[in-house]
């Protein structure tokens, strides 16, 4: 497998491959060893969806060295982790909205984990089996409830509240990639995941001793520095070398 998309027309949802712009449907689990079509499928009506249904989402703060400085915060000793609520997913092309426009809403690009098996208690050398690939990711945060609440799961799970996608990239080195934000064309943040503080097959191990993976679950790796606050109208682009980039706009 490479690239990995989940998509619709009408009520059938179905997974594809996604080679040079063209789909080829998938037969099977795709967490499992499926096989795909040799025929394209056209694209016409199809609506792309987020690439995976996860049973949670895990987000991760301060995992960036460049953003721990920019917040004037200490390295971890070990990842801070939260969960957030699937029901926040929003697919590329989709429309981020702001609840309370009066309070500053920000943007954080992060690339995802996307997990491929069950997995509990396992090393750090051990967990890369375990990832099915990665995709591009917005953490978006309302900072006027984070201050209030002094805790990161409210503020950052309203509907809309994490963009995902397009695709899965299977296959891909995690560990060198360039990383940017840009808002409305402008580059916002601009940095490499060779800044993270914890890698993701660390993030991984980690996390599957605290609480059983499924397949399908995702894990947001945390934001660079650089982050700021959205409008309605604004054009965001989660830029990641190797993956397909990420649009949504806000209103």
């Amino acid at each position: 497998m490479a690239a990995i998309g989940r998509f619709s027309k009408g009520e059938e949802i179905f997974y594809a491959k996604v080679v040079d712009g063209e789909l080829f449907r998938l037969n099977g689990d795709v967490f499992g060893s499926p096989s795909f079509e040799r025929k394209p499928t056209p694209r016409k009506g199809l609506k792309t969806l987020v690439p995976v249904v996860p049973s949670k989402i895990i987000a991760v703060g301060i995992n960036y060295a460049d953003h721990a400085r920019e917040m004037k915060r200490e390295l971890p000793k070990e990842p801070l982790i939260w969960l957030k609520a699937t029901t926040s997913l929003l697919p590329d092309g989709g429309k981020i909205e702001i609840p309370f426009p009066k309070n500053r809403t920000d943007f954080e690009a992060e690339l995802a984990i996307v997990i491929g098996r069950k997995i509990r208690n396992v090393s750090p050398t051990q967990a890369s089996r375990y990832i099915l690939g990665y995709t591009a990711a917005q953490d978006i945060s309302d900072r006027h409830i984070q201050k209030a609440d002094g805790q990161w799961a409210r503020c950052k799970s309203f509907d809309t509240f994490t963009p995902l996608g397009p695709f899965v990239e299977t296959k891909l080195d995690p560990n060198e990639l360039s990383i940017q934000q840009f808002q409305n064309g402008q580059l916002r943040q601009n940095s490499n995941t060779k800044q993270l503080i914890f890698k993701p097959h660390e993030l991984v191990s980690f996390i599957s001793t605290n609480m059983t993976l499924l397949p399908g679950d995702v894990i947001l790796t945390g934001t660079p520095s650089g982050v700021g606050p959205i409008q309605s109208g604004d054009k965001l682009e989660v830029r990641i070398q190797g993956l397909t980039s990420l649009f949504n706009s806000v209103r």
